[in-house]
């Protein structure tokens, strides 16, 4: 099973060690602005990958998972993550015009989506392309078949009696 992650990433970058907790009324205006930053950003990442989760039902491979940088304040914040989506071709073209369809949803449910969102979409338009592709040749194929029995059918039983 193929798949690729959607994700977004909500800060640049993470802290590598934690710092030591301390109350908020301890941090200093900035350090107290730093906290909101990061409440804010773990708001809006969490909410993205949500939405991912939810608009991608069955095709979701596994829950969502966050990359963390540590606040001031000791605690840790979401800032990126991403949720693993299976972008697997199926057997026949209708599922794959299904499920390309449903990747698209996936990838670009977020209010923002990010240019990862927007290649993993990407992938499920190639596979509802694909499927749609197959099916117009499907289709094509079984015309041809039909007209090269009707044809058949048209000259059997049509004989000429030429003895008189």
């Amino acid at each position: 099973m193929a798949g690729l992650a959607i994700s977004s990433i909500g800060a640049a970058s993470t802290q590598a060690t934690r710092p030591a907790g301390r109350e908020t009324g301890q941090l200093s205006p900035e350090q107290q602005r730093e906290v909101a930053r990061l409440r804010e950003i773990d708001r809006k990442v969490r909410a993205h990958e949500a939405a991912h989760m939810a608009a991608g039902g069955g095709l979701v491979t596994g829950g969502a998972t966050y990359t963390y940088a540590y606040g001031p304040d000791g605690k840790a914040y979401a800032v990126a993550g991403e949720v693993g989506i299976d972008t697997s071709g199926e057997a026949e073209p209708e599922a794959n015009i299904s499920k390309g369809q449903r990747i698209q949803a996936a990838a670009l449910a977020p209010a923002d989506p990010s240019p990862q969102d927007y290649r993993v979409a990407s992938v499920g338009a190639q596979l509802t392309a694909q499927g749609r592709a197959e099916l117009a040749a499907e289709r094509r194929h079984a015309s041809e078949l039909a007209k090269a029995y009707q044809s058949n059918d048209e000259s059997v039983g049509s004989t000429v009696d030429v003895s008189a």
